[in-house]
């Protein structure tokens, strides 16, 4: 046996001892820390070759660990833009340079100088642009991916580009003989009449006057004509100096039911083209009864709060009660998320023991989701810390007695010479 090994054994051991200690201290240091996950050392024994008379000491070596892919407690708080994850995924989150990372630290806010939704640790949340239309996935990369920021969105107005009204017409109106409203005379006459406000580029409200005629019982057909209620004759009414913005026949089966034309299809004045669904519209006995009427679209409005679904949707939501979806946020994980490499600010690094990166929706193929005005605390037990700091220190103590021993008898050795 040699001292010398001894000597190195005690010193692996107080070594090892000393990495545990390390990360004992850095899971009681972040016990509040949110998003953090344990840190552990993992002990491996190193031997060496030995004869059959004699026994060389080996040492121990340590891998420092992390308790990724085990899930923190959630804190709820007061905040919409703070979010926690159940069950697997990451956050995809950026450093000011650009560089993607992972992260399960949810404490977004929005940063008055950039306008990104960005956390405590200075990371920018990223998602997918919905402004575009749905979007999709990149399923193995960031591609696509940008900052949720909301500067665009502190001062909306969307102009109006679809609706839907649908109401029953009764079956018993009289058929209207003479001019109709599409004529837009001074003698047009017509059945039924309601209004529905709608929204050109600029946000302006526009009333529309929409009336409905019936024209036939044979087949049961009713006129449909959109105009502008600001072009009315004085004191409201035909003519109309615009006239009819659309002028569309609807005809109803012996059921009562829409046969036929379904939407009235025309372009609000300085504002898009917009299609007013009628489904739903029938001719059954009985008055007139709007059913449902409603159209997208908004006036200028001020951001009041950003809200996030359990889905990944990010709304802004107006002063005027209008909620608009802006980005989706995807889910990210790994196939050993344990394996994955910490770094400072409670990020995540892919590795080649990691495996890549695989990129979707919350709840979709295993996805946790998404839990708004809530936090992930560490996954820390301050209990089995201090039981492992108490372990840790009595086996530091007990390698540097073997050190302390193999010294002393390295010294009597010196001293035989003498």
């Amino acid at each position: 046996m040699s001292l010398y090994g001894v000597l190195r054994t005690g010193v692996s051991g107080m070594n090892a001892q000393s990495n545990l200690l390390g990360t004992v201290a850095d899971n009681i240091a972040n016990g509040g820390t949110t998003g953090y996950k344990r840190a552990s050392a993992e002990f491996s024994s190193l031997l060496l070759q030995s004869g059959q008379g004699s026994y060389n000491s080996g040492a121990v070596t340590t891998q420092v660990r992390h308790a990724i892919s085990h899930q923190g407690p959630l804190s709820y708080t007061t905040s919409d833009t703070d979010l926690a994850i159940q069950g697997n995924g990451f956050f995809v989150v950026t450093d000011p340079g650009g560089t993607p990372y992972l992260t399960r630290a949810g404490s977004f806010m929005l940063d008055g100088s950039s306008s990104n939704l960005v956390n405590a640790a200075g990371y920018t949340l990223m998602g997918y642009d919905l402004s575009g239309g749905a979007p999709t996935t990149v399923l193995n990369g960031y591609a696509d991916l940008v900052p949720v920021n909301m500067s665009a969105m502190t001062m909306r107005a969307n102009p109006t580009t679809a609706g839907l009204l649908s109401s029953n017409l009764p079956y018993a109106a009289s058929v209207v003989a003479g001019d109709t409203p599409g004529d837009n005379l001074a003698t047009s006459t017509y059945s039924e009449k309601s209004s529905l406000i709608v929204y050109d580029n600029v946000g302006n409200e526009v009333t529309l006057d929409i009336y409905m005629t019936k024209t036939s019982d044979t087949p049961h057909t009713w006129q449909y004509a959109v105009f502008d209620q600001s072009t009315a004759a004085a004191g409201g009414g035909f003519p109309y100096s615009s006239g009819p913005l659309v002028s569309t026949d609807v005809t109803f089966d012996g059921n009562g039911q829409l046969d036929g034309a379904t939407s009235l299809s025309f372009t609000v004045p300085n504002g898009q083209a917009t299609t007013i669904d009628l489904t739903g519209t029938t001719q059954l006995t009985g008055d007139y009864t709007p059913i449902d009427a409603e159209v997208n679209g908004n006036a200028p409005a001020t951001l009041e709060k950003v809200t996030i679904s359990e889905e990944g949707v990010v709304y802004a939501n107006y002063s005027n009660g209008a909620m608009t979806p802006t980005f989706r946020l995807p889910l990210a994980d790994v196939p050993a998320p344990d394996q994955l490499k910490a770094l400072n600010g409670n990020v995540f690094m892919v590795t080649p023991d990691s495996g890549d990166v695989r990129v979707g929706f919350p709840t979709e193929a295993g996805r946790g989701t998404l839990v708004s005005g809530a936090l992930e605390q560490s996954n820390v037990d301050m209990a089995n810390e201090l039981t492992e700091m108490i372990v840790a220190q009595r086996d530091y103590t007990a390698n540097s007695k073997v050190f302390q021993t193999g010294s002393e008898l390295l010294e009597v050795l010196m001293n035989l010479k003498r």
